[in-house]
C-alpha cells in the first residue's frame, strides 16, 4: 500500500512533525470533544425478513421489534447477498465480497484446506473503532474460524464435519470482551468461552442461549464497577443469537406456549408452502410453530436489551441495529433452509434507530449486507477511515435523510472454497430476481421471477422472456467483472449460448 493511501486509511494527512505537533496543540486548545455514538448490534441466526409482526406477512408474535420499528429506519427490501452463516459475518465485518475475503463457504473443516476463515490482515470495522479508542465486546456465535486438528471436544465437532472452533485474541479484530464461541447449536445448554479462556477452556450454561447472551449483553451495558470496559469509552457491543436457528425443539415452552392456540395450518399463510403429505410441506409443519417460538424468545430478548440501554440513559447516543445472516425457506421451493436465491433465503430484517438523528420510518431503499461496515463507519463519524478494500458502499446519506442515490440491485452468490467458478450468481430487486447457475461440464442455466407478479416465486419464467435474460445476463456480467469474481470467466457468453 502507498504511504499516502495507508495514511488515508488510518485517517491522517501528510505533514511535517512539527507541523502535526502544532495543529495537535491547537487542537487540543480549541476544538470541543466529538462525542461518538455508541452502537449495539443485534442479529440471531436464519430469521427471514418476513418474520416480524408488524409488517403483516407472517402469523409471528414480536411484540418488542414492533415497538423498535416505530423508532427506527425500517428497511424491509434488505438483503443478505450469500445467505450462509460465515460468508454474510465476513462481508459485515469486512465489507468485502466473498471472493475478496476467502470466506467463500461455511468455515468447517472440509473448508479448512482452503483457508476459508477471516483474515487477521482484514480490515474490519471493529478494527476502525478500536483504533479511534472505542471499548468492543462481542456476544455468540462468531463462525469466522477454520476447524484445526485436534478438534474441540464438543457436540459440533462429533460428526464427520468439525464446526466449532475457538477464536484466539489476536483474531478478534479489536473486540476487547470476548464472550462467544464459533458454531454450537445445543441452544439449551451452550457453551462460550470467555476473553481469558484457553482454547479448552470453554464453559457450558444450563439456560437457553439467546436469554444467556441478554443477560451477558446486559451486564456489559450496565458495566458495574466498570468490570466489563472503561466508563469514559465509547462502546460498541455486537450480540449475536444462534436461534431461531436449528435444531427448532431447542427453545423453552414458555414461547411456544404463546402459540397453543394456532394449529400448523393457522401458521401456513404463505402461498408457496407445500401441501401437506409431501415431504416438504410435513417439514414446514412439523417445525414452523417451534421456529415462531424461537423469533418470539428472541423477540423478548432484543427488549431486554434495549431496555436496559435505555435504563442506564445511554438510548439517545446509541445506534441500535437488529438484523440477520440470512432467512429460512424450512421446506419452501424444497429447500431445507438457507443458502439459496428464493425470497425466504435471501431477505433479512434491517432496523436501525439512532433518537434525533435517523427518522423513523419505513423505506425500500436495496440495502445490502455488503453495504452494512461501511454504512455504520460513516454514521459513526468515521467516514475517512473506511478502509480502501471495502466493496461496500456507505449509505449513511440516505439514512440521515432520506434522500441520495439509491441502488438499482442487489447481487446474490453461492459457491464452493473449492471451485469458486462455479455455483450461482444472480441479481434481485423489487421487481424481479434472475439467477444464474453453472456446474462442471454443462451450459450455465438461468431462473426469472417476477416478484411483483408473482411474489411467491412460484413461476420460472426466463424462457417466455428471452430479452429480459440475455440484458440482465449483461449487467451481471459487467458487475461481477467490476469486482474481479473469478465466476466472470472469458467463456461464460459461449456457454451461455450452448
Amino acid at each position: 500500500m502507498e504511504r499516502r493511501t495507508f495514511l488515508r486509511w488510518m485517517g491522517l494527512s501528510i505533514q511535517t512533525p512539527l507541523m502535526g505537533q502544532l495543529c495537535q496543540a491547537a487542537a487540543k486548545k480549541t476544538a470541543p470533544a466529538i462525542k461518538r455514538p455508541n452502537l449495539v448490534f443485534i442479529f440471531p441466526d436464519q430469521m427471514r425478513g418476513q418474520a416480524m409482526g408488524f409488517l403483516g406477512e407472517e402469523p409471528v408474535l414480536t411484540p418488542r421489534l414492533d415497538r423498535l420499528a416505530a423508532q427506527s429506519l425500517t428497511l424491509p427490501q434488505t438483503v443478505s447477498n450469500y445467505p450462509l452463516c460465515s460468508p454474510f459475518r465476513a462481508m459485515l465485518m469486512s465489507g468485502r465480497y466473498p471472493h475478496a475475503s476467502r470466506v467463500t463457504d461455511n468455515c468447517n473443516s472440509d473448508t479448512t484446506p482452503y483457508d476459508c476463515e477471516l483474515r487477521t490482515t482484514e480490515p474490519c470495522w471493529s478494527d476502525i473503532l478500536k483504533e479511534a479508542g472505542y471499548a468492543l465486546g462481542y456476544v455468540g456465535k462468531w463462525h469466522l474460524d477454520a476447524p484445526r486438528k485436534p478438534y474441540v471436544d464438543c457436540y459440533n465437532n462429533k460428526g464427520p464435519v468439525a464446526w466449532n472452533e475457538w477464536c484466539p485474541p489476536d483474531r478478534r479484530h479489536g473486540f476487547d470482551f470476548w464472550y462467544a464461541y464459533g458454531t454450537y447449536d445445543q441452544h439449551t445448554r451452550p457453551m462460550y468461552w470467555a476473553t481469558e479462556a484457553a482454547r479448552e477452556g470453554f464453559a457450558l450454561i444450563d439456560q437457553w442461549g439467546p436469554e444467556h447472551e441478554a443477560d451477558m449483553a446486559i451486564r456489559y451495558i450496565r458495566n458495574e464497577d466498570g468490570r466489563f470496559r472503561k466508563a469514559d469509552r465509547p462502546f460498541a457491543l455486537v450480540v449475536s443469537m444462534n436461534p431461531p436457528h436449528m435444531p427448532y425443539e431447542l427453545v423453552p415452552g414458555k414461547y411456544v406456549d404463546r402459540y397453543r392456540d394456532r394449529t400448523a395450518d393457522d401458521l401456513c399463510r404463505r402461498a408457496n408452502i407445500p401441501p401437506a403429505g409431501t415431504r416438504m410441506g410435513d417439514l414446514y409443519r412439523k417445525n414452523i410453530k417451534n421456529y415462531f417460538a424461537m423469533i418470539t424468545g428472541v423477540d423478548e430478548q432484543v427488549g431486554r436489551i434495549l431496555d436496559a440501554l435505555d435504563g442506564q440513559g445511554l438510548g439517545e447516543e446509541t445506534i441500535v441495529v437488529f438484523t440477520s445472516d440470512h432467512g429460512n425457506c424450512l421446506g419452501i421451493h424444497h429447500e431445507i433452509s438457507k443458502n439459496n436465491p428464493f425470497e425466504e433465503s435471501i431477505r433479512i430484517p434491517f432496523l436501525i434507530r439512532w433518537p434525533g438523528k435517523i427518522k423513523p420510518r419505513r423505506d425500500d431503499a436495496l440495502f445490502s449486507s455488503l453495504d452494512m461496515a461501511p454504512t455504520l463507519l460513516d454514521l459513526m463519524g468515521f467516514k475517512k477511515q473506511i478502509p480502501p478494500q471495502m466493496d461496500g458502499i456507505s449509505f449513511a446519506g440516505l439514512f440521515l435523510t432520506g434522500e441520495g442515490a439509491r441502488p438499482e440491485w442487489q447481487w446474490y452468490m453461492a459457491t464452493s472454497a473449492d471451485k469458486p467458478h462455479l455455483g450461482r450468481r444472480g441479481l434481485r430487486n423489487a421487481s424481479c430476481t434472475f439467477i444464474l447457475e453453472r456446474k462442471d461440464g454443462a451450459a450455465d442455466t438461468c431462473a426469472l421471477y417476477d416478484n411483483i407478479a408473482d411474489p411467491y416465486q412460484l413461476e420460472n419464467i426466463a424462457d417466455q422472456q428471452p430479452d429480459r435474460v440475455k440484458k440482465l445476463t449483461a449487467k451481471l456480467d459487467r458487475l461481477l467483472k467490476n469486482y474481479s469474481d473469478p465466476w466472470a470467466r472469458s467463456d461464460a457468453a459461449e456457454q451461455r449460448s450452448r
